[in-house]
């Protein structure tokens, strides 16, 4: 009897797209297809769609060679090659009655799927996803040192899927990553806004939670993301580029995000202000100098957290430069995403 209604609940199972946006992935994208091929969810009610921003290696290559052993993987161009555009082509695309957003430089548990489908049925939600853990296929101290930055509360903020642990309880947030959908979110809210070419999940989501949609984060599940911002001006121009589209979505966009994406804005925005206001007063002058020294404690803080916590005191030294290029980049980013908002178009 038993045996009876296991299949009988396999065979009923949903149909799962996974939609893949990736360009220039040859050193992640075969161990990310690899840890999907090997869920443990049912392999002929998984379809997975690799849409390609027109990749210079061998990421093309590669998948190619996947799509031919196995029939669920397909390429699509992405011609546009911005990340909106392939979620999009891969959503018109998918014959699934649910959707993951999965990214191709990560890897995934192999309960990924499994846990996703039943947490949107046992939660009744429309979305779900679960916590992002970083790593880093470099051994140098730089990589290391990103890789902590990026797995900080100092670093990130109070973002709850990077800094949530695997014994807490599932909560409403937000937004998640990896994020999995009833096909019918798309139906109602409409697809990713083409015009974001990053932040574009976060204001997809805010458009979900004002519908009334419901967001479960679900801390049991994980996903290993390799960041390809592996040395320091790589990671100044990938974190420019994002505060940039913390602030300039909202040429396009009526809400804004959420405060924590404004924090490194508001922290130069001060010290430019109270920079300029204590050249004429001393009262801004020790305005300026508070601020500075609160933050440099705070970074010194938690470069020391992280020196005693890895055991080496060379991150005593390097972690703070990290922090900071993190927060002034993000910061400038934003700046730059306001002027061009007021700045008048041609």
């Amino acid at each position: 009897m038993d045996e009876r209604k296991n299949l009988k609940d396999r065979i009923s199972l949903p149909l799962v797209s996974i939609i893949i946006a990736c360009r220039n992935e040859k050193e992640v994208i075969d161990k990310c297809l690899d840890s999907l091929i090997g869920q443990t969810y049912p392999s002929h009610k998984i379809e997975i769609l690799v849409v390609d921003g027109m990749s210079e290696d061998k990421t093309r290559e590669i998948v190619r060679g996947y799509s031919k052993k196995y029939s669920s993987i397909h390429l699509f161009d992405n011609i546009k090659r911005n990340t909106p555009c392939a979620f999009n082509i891969g959503i018109k695309e998918s014959k699934g009655e649910v959707i993951t957003i999965a990214s191709g430089h990560a890897i995934y548990q192999k309960n990924y799927i499994s846990t996703y489908v039943e947490s949107l049925k046992k939660y009744n939600a429309d979305c779900v996803g679960g916590l992002q853990t970083t790593s880093t296929s470099k051994n140098s101290y730089v990589a290391k040192s990103i890789v902590f930055c990026l797995s900080s509360l100092f670093g990130v903020g109070n973002a709850l899927y990077r800094i949530a642990n695997t014994h807490q309880q599932p909560k409403i947030v937000d937004t998640v990553p990896f994020a999995c959908y009833k096909r019918k979110v798309f139906e109602k809210i409409g697809l990713f806004n083409e015009k974001l070419v990053r932040s574009q999940d976060m204001e997809f989501n805010i458009r979900l939670k004002r519908a009334g949609g419901k967001i479960i984060l679900i801390p049991e599940i994980m996903g290993c993301y390799y960041p390809q911002n592996t040395n320091l001006r790589k990671f100044f121009i990938y974190h420019l580029k994002d505060g940039f589209w913390s602030t300039y979505p909202l040429k396009f966009v009526k809400t804004p995000y959420k405060l924590r994406h404004y924090i490194p804005l508001i922290f130069l925005m001060s010290l430019f202000g109270m920079g300029i206001l204590g050249t004429f007063s001393l009262f801004f002058f020790r305005l300026f100098l508070s601020i500075f020294g609160l933050y440099l404690l705070a970074n010194l803080y938690f470069s020391i957290e992280t020196a005693i916590k890895e055991k080496n005191f060379k991150y005593f030294f390097i972690m703070p430069i990290v922090f900071g290029i993190r927060h002034i980049g993000y910061g400038l980013g934003s700046i730059w995403g306001l002027i061009k908002i007021l700045k008048p178009e041609k």
